[in-house]
């Protein structure tokens, strides 16, 4: 099963993008009522071994989802982009956006 399938698992009113475009998945989390289109990756490993994530300042996806062990974090991307740009920021660290961001989702699997 890919990370789309498993993450499709906790939505509802599941769309998919007629064309190529920068979000793979759109819905509602279950228990929640907003509809959002998702940027549902796998994450890739840099050379030292961290786990990372590409994304895009201009994305069409409301929300980037990560998988990590044992829960998504769903971060806002219009928040992460203000962030990004008010810090100047190349590189960040999930740990960090965490706690530095006001919405974001933890999931638990």
């Amino acid at each position: 099963m890919n990370i789309l399938e498993r993450f499709s698992n906790y939505l509802t009113a599941i769309e998919y993008p007629k064309e190529k475009t920068s979000w793979n998945i759109a819905g509602i989390i279950k228990g929640q009522n907003a509809f959002y289109k998702f940027d549902v990756r796998d994450m890739f490993n840099l050379s030292d071994g961290t786990l990372a994530q590409k994304g895009r300042l201009d994305s069409k996806a409301d929300k980037m989802v990560l998988e990590i062990k044992n829960k998504w974090v769903i971060l806002d991307l219009e928040e992460l982009h203000q962030h990004i740009k008010k810090n100047k920021l190349k590189k960040v660290y999930v740990n960090d956006l965490i706690s530095k961001l006001q919405w974001t989702i933890n999931l638990k699997k």
